[in-house]
């Protein structure tokens, strides 16, 4: 398989340069991207998820960069393997040339599928690889242009959403807390004026008792909802007025 292509990188030669080595840059731009790593400076290890037809795959890779020309040119060395699904070595001659608006990144690949992969035939990969090479550059143009910032590593994210968890959790016990001190005094309230209201038979207790029943429930949603994950309590408005107005549903 064969493939040439161009993209034009609103940034200088130098800025395209450094972002094309920087791997957190790199793994933002790449499509279906679980993991990228440098190993050294002329070496990056890399999986991700592919699909070429109906066959999907995890790819795990090496990319040696050789015959480096900063800010110019560089040559790709690429292998990798996805096991009974194929595999995939080859090339890529990169050229960066100072362009009006910015910098154009024109590539040469050159590489062999093996596996499940290749029998799918010559016009299926080489659409798929086209269709990779676009939402590629298409998100390192807008990257490196300062249109979108690089998302975080997946190890980062996943931090990022623990923490507002961790703080959000319970505290330990050892104290009474007092949304629920305040629970339960709404709560005896609400017994003591459905029982008054009983026994005198004034409806005026009866519907200050409902309020403070709405309000129970309300404030123990919330406080439920921002413990966890948020409860959502729906009230059906006519039952709601017959109760204020003494009525039985």
């Amino acid at each position: 398989m064969q493939m040439i292509g161009e993209q034009l990188i609103e940034a200088p030669c130098q800025r395209v340069w450094e972002a094309l080595n920087d791997p957190d840059i790199l793994a933002a731009s790449l499509p279906g991207h679980q993991h990228l790593e440098k190993e050294a400076d002329d070496r990056f290890l890399a999986t991700v998820e592919v699909k070429v037809g109906p066959i999907g795959a995890r790819l795990k890779g090496s990319v040696i960069l050789t015959d480096l020309n900063p800010p110019s040119s560089y040559t790709l060395l690429l292998e990798g393997n996805a096991g009974i699904a194929g595999s995939v070595k080859g090339s890529a001659k990169v050229q960066l040339l100072e362009a009006a608006g910015g910098t154009l990144v024109k590539y040469v690949v050159d590489a062999q599928v093996g596996g499940r992969m290749a029998q799918l035939g010559g016009p299926v990969i080489d659409a798929t690889a086209r269709h990779f090479a676009t939402r590629f550059f298409d998100s390192f143009g807008e990257i490196v242009s300062g249109k979108k910032a690089a998302a975080p590593a997946p190890a980062e994210a996943a931090a990022a959403t623990a923490a507002p968890a961790a703080s959000a959790a319970p505290s330990p016990a050892g104290g009474f807390p007092l949304a629920w001190a305040l629970t339960t005094f709404i709560a005896a309230a609400v017994g003591f004026l459905f029982g008054h209201g009983a026994d005198t038979g004034d409806s005026a207790w009866a519907g200050l008792s409902i309020g403070l029943l709405m309000l129970l429930v309300a404030f123990s949603a919330f406080e439920y909802g921002r413990r966890t994950a948020g409860l959502v309590v729906t009230l059906d408005s006519a039952l709601l007025r017959r109760l204020l107005e003494g009525e039985k549903p």
